[in-house]
């Protein structure tokens, strides 16, 4: 941990343009793929550590609650099983009545088979605790700086069973979904080896496009944009994760995220695999495309 942040505090200390807390950052994606959180399966006593800690992260933000929660209990079943999900959002006042939901699944796969290391816990690191980390960061600087649109932020759960708590958010949404003009979704945004941060949904909403390119040339990473148009199913993530949710209600939707790397949805899927500079980097310009939108 210290020599990860010392490396990316020295890279930002030479940068006139962070905006973001650095270490806040780094301790979110730690606390959240930490051991004690048992691989945060939805349903589990490990993922009901991580609602805890994030709602104290809602908070300190502070994020403002719909109705005095911010919580949303679901149940659902699968595999003849029934399990209860819960869903946490808060939202941003912004200053027309419109709204643009920010997400980020918090759960992941929990705990299975040991690998060659003995290791049975998937940590989830970077899916999805990177997402989370970074809309727990663009919730803080909103919360100074207020936005055009409100902006709700969302952490899903039951993103790996099928997408359950996007469903669950489309079909009891907090505010009439006419209202709500977009969605950014962020799933695995901090481990990649070429600089990458793939935008998928230009194509279905070439709209939003715009908001990409006034970013891209300034952006420390590469935003390539496309993964939303292939024929190879595997390769094209319109219904990969939460987004795919809002699509089917036509909210036109941008997703972020890394190609998949050898240790997704494996135990290896730890906070010392992240690549720090290039998840910060990213996290700023996840930042600035929201920003490019509520001007």
């Amino acid at each position: 941990m210290k020599k990860l942040l010392t490396a990316l505090s020295c890279f930002i200390s030479s940068s006139a343009f962070a905006q973001i807390d650095s270490a806040q950052l780094m301790k979110d994606v730690q606390t959240l793929a930490a051991d004690k959180m048992e691989g945060r399966k939805a349903g589990s006593r490990g993922n009901r550590m991580a609602q805890f800690y994030l709602l104290d992260r809602f908070k300190q933000v502070p994020l403002q609650s719909f109705n005095n929660t911010f919580e949303q209990p679901f149940y659902f079943t699968r595999s003849d099983k029934r399990t209860m999900g819960t869903n946490l959002y808060g939202y941003v006042k912004g200053r027309v009545d419109s709204f643009v939901v920010i997400s980020a699944h918090y759960d992941h796969v929990g705990i299975g088979k040991p690998n060659q290391e003995k290791d049975s816990i998937y940590n989830g690191a970077d899916d999805n605790a990177s997402g989370v980390a970074v809309l727990l960061a663009i919730a803080k600087y909103y919360a100074a700086h207020p936005p055009k649109y409100n902006l709700i932020f969302a952490a899903f759960d039951a993103e790996e069973m099928g997408l359950q708590g996007a469903k669950a958010f489309v079909a009891r949404p907090p505010v009439p979904l006419a209202r709500i003009v977009a969605n950014l979704n962020m799933d695995m945004v901090s481990h990649n080896d070429k600089n990458e941060l793939w935008v998928c949904g230009t194509s279905h909403y070439p709209q939003l496009k715009r908001y990409i390119t006034a970013v891209a040339p300034n952006s420390r990473v590469s935003l390539p944009m496309g993964h939303d148009q292939e024929k190879d199913s595997s390769q094209n993530w319109t219904n990969q994760s939460d987004h795919y949710e809002f699509h089917k209600v036509k909210i036109p939707f941008l997703y972020f995220g890394v190609e998949d790397h050898p240790d997704y949805h494996q135990p290896s899927d730890e906070f010392s695999r992240i690549n720090p500079t290039f998840f910060y980097n990213a996290a700023q310009a996840l930042l600035n495309v929201v920003k490019a939108i509520n001007e």
